[in-house]
């Protein structure tokens, strides 16, 4: 996966040459910068969440990933059933366990349609999330939960399918002194592997559920056609 870009260096003025309200000035139109940045990355975010994969940038595809058996895993063996997918790490402090925990709540909710989902968990961290580590965080909250891991390669390659990002986060000097950053997105995929829709991962377990049993039921989205 490509590096993201280095802020450009900032250029200090010399002692003396820039008045306070010239770096008063400096300072307002570099947040100024910064918002709409921020502004162009959410929307090209919503463009590619929306457009399905007929799109330049479809989402889903092949990979090969190891489950918590230690068995290879492909986007084969999922066929006729549809895919929840989320992207995280077993050491995330928060929005992974929230998340899903929401997803287990929904696919409770669900009853016998969730028959129909499995959801599944795929690490961003190939130097811990080893596949027993990823098997003991994925059945702490669902039996129905499937979690997938691999080595450095496998994973970017996975991750760039899904449009994922993620970054190793430095916070100390060891070893295991490290985040990762990365995006928190539920991709909901057909029983054929296409991309259908994302689902509001920060969702309620209820609100989950409510959004996949519209998915789920709508046979112009469930029987071919993308949103």
């Amino acid at each position: 996966m490509s590096a993201p870009l280095d802020p450009p260096p900032a250029v200090e003025a010399p002692l003396g040459e820039a008045s306070v309200p010239s770096r008063r000035s400096a300072l307002l139109i570099g947040l100024g910068g910064a918002l709409v940045t921020l502004s162009l990355m959410a929307m090209g975010g919503l463009f590619w969440l929306t457009q399905g994969p007929d799109a330049a940038l479809g989402i889903g595809g092949v990979f090969s990933l190891v489950d918590g058996d230690g068995k290879t895993v492909t986007e084969k063996g999922f066929r006729g059933k549809y895919m929840l997918v989320f992207f995280g790490y077993t050491f995330c402090p928060d929005v992974c366990p929230t998340t899903l925990n929401q997803v287990a709540e929904a696919m409770d909710r669900l009853g016998g349609q969730a028959d129909q989902i499995v959801p599944i968990f795929i690490s961003v961290d190939p130097k811990r999330d080893t596949p027993a580590v990823v098997k003991e965080f994925t059945t702490a909250f669902s039996p129905r939960l499937v979690g997938l891991t691999g080595n450095a390669e496998q994973l970017e390659k996975v991750a760039r399918a899904f449009r994922v990002y993620f970054a190793e986060r430095r916070i100390g000097s060891g070893p295991d002194d490290y985040t990762m950053d990365h995006s928190s997105i539920l991709y909901l995929m057909g029983r054929d592997g296409r991309f259908i829709a994302p689902v509001r991962a920060e969702g309620s377990g209820e609100q989950i559920a409510t959004d996949l049993q519209r998915l789920i039921g709508n046979p112009s989205i469930s029987n071919g056609a993308r949103l």
